[in-house]
Order: C-alpha cells, then sequence, then structure tokens
C-alpha cells in the first residue's frame, strides 16, 4: 500500500513555509526557498528545481543538487522532455508525474534513455501560474523508481500554488524597485543636465530620449552614464 501524507502535519508545514516565502527579500532567495521546501516537505524528493522557457532558451532557477541541471540541458538538447512540456503547457498539462524512469517512456525517448543515466528513477513537475500569468515549471526528482505517490502528487500540487503566487508576489516588488529605481536615476540626470546646459524639464528628458534612441542604448543606462560621468560617454 501506497504511503499516506500526514496531512495534518503537512498544513502546518504548508502554512510556516508560505510565511517563510513571504518573508524572503528577494526573487532568487523566494526561488530557493520553494525549491528546498520541495525537498523538505515532498517525501522521496532528492532535488528540485524551476524550468524556465524565455523562447527556445532554458533557463535552470534555485537547483537544489547538479541533477537538475543536468537533467534541463538533457531537455534543452534533445528538444523534449517532461519539465518541457508543463513549462510550456503543452496540450494544457499542468502536472507530470512518473513512476518509473527504468521503462521505457515512448513520448520522450531521446530524453529517457540519458535520463536514467543521470540516475534519474522517477519525476515530477507542476506549472507554476497564478490566474494572470505562467511561470515555469516546478520540478522534483528522486533516484528511486516509484519515489511517488498520488499523496506526494498532491502535496507537490498544493506547494506549487503557493510557490506560484509567491514568485509572481516577489518578482512584481522586484519589477517595482526597478521602476522606482530608473525613475529617480532619470530625475537625477535630468537635473544634471538642466543645471550644465540650462535646459527646462522637458527638454532635458528629450536629450537623454534622442541620444538613447541614436545609440540604441536603454534610457535608464543613458541616465546612469550621466549620473556617473556628468555627461554622456561615447557608446
Amino acid at each position: 500500500m501506497e504511503d499516506r501524507v500526514d496531512w495534518a502535519r503537512f498544513g502546518k508545514q504548508m502554512a510556516s513555509m508560505a510565511r517563510d516565502l513571504l518573508a524572503q527579500t528577494s526573487v532568487d532567495a523566494t526561488l530557493e526557498r520553494i525549491t528546498a521546501s520541495a525537498t523538505e516537505l515532498v517525501a522521496g524528493c532528492d532535488a528540485a528545481g524551476i524550468l524556465i522557457l524565455h523562447g527556445g532558451e532554458v533557463q535552470t532557477l534555485a537547483p537544489t543538487h547538479r541533477i537538475v541541471v543536468d537533467s534541463d540541458e538533457l531537455q534543452a538538447s534533445k528538444g523534449e522532455g517532461p519539465c518541457f512540456d508543463v513549462a510550456r503547457s503543452c496540450g494544457g498539462e499542468r502536472v507530470f508525474r512518473i513512476s518509473d524512469f527504468t521503462r521505457e517512456q515512448p513520448r520522450w525517448p531521446a530524453y529517457a534513455g540519458e535520463a536514467r543515466t543521470l540516475g534519474i528513477g522517477s519525476m515530477m513537475g507542476f506549472l507554476l501560474f497564478t490566474e494572470d500569468e505562467e511561470l515555469g515549471a516546478l520540478n522534483l526528482y528522486s533516484s528511486r523508481p516509484g519515489a511517488f505517490t498520488e499523496d506526494d502528487e498532491t502535496a507537490g500540487l498544493l506547494l506549487a500554488s503557493h510557490a506560484a503566487v509567491a514568485f509572481s508576489s516577489a518578482r512584481t516588488h522586484a519589477q517595482l524597485e526597478r521602476a522606482i529605481s530608473t525613475r529617480h536615476t532619470i530625475g537625477e540626470a535630468m537635473g544634471i543636465i538642466m543645471g550644465r546646459h540650462r535646459l527646462s524639464e522637458e527638454e532635458a528628458f528629450d536629450v537623454l530620449r534622442r541620444y538613447s534612441q541614436e545609440n540604441n542604448v536603454k534610457l535608464r543606462d543613458v541616465a546612469a552614464q550621466v549620473c556617473a560621468h556628468g555627461g554622456f560617454t561615447k557608446p
């Protein structure tokens, strides 16, 4: 009979994890706490990581073990794999569970054969998504075949739901901080140009914008140059 999750204990652990995630001070710290929580809370999970797809490019975030990076790189090289499918919501899939990699996996034959040589016995993956966006896939690995049960899948799904909200919140906060910082930098650069060349606020901003467009440099980088050097540097 499959081992059953102690749901009362798991619920307390999830509540503690949710508070811990919200206390993290950066996106990287939030992601690292998510993957560490997977190995702590899901029975049989030896390693975890988050896979992000940017077009056809693969990015591995917060891996807890080298096997996570190796698996993602293998899927990238083969152009197939379960983590790929979930990260891009292939066929609307949001969860996968592969019980035994020692058996043939006809859906991903190129990946599965070599995955066994990496020491992967079983895997689960969950799409990280909120109502507004899809963020990637949280992937869990075990060296043992048959390590993950249906209860483990449910536990992983609950973890992924909390993780997606925390990930999205942390990223939004980071974007807001960058936007505020950029606005401050641009304002400071405008002040330097206004004082040096006796220009109005609108004219100073137009100088920054025109330099940005003519030299194909982002406006925030142009502003940073002015703040650092008192004027424009050669592109």
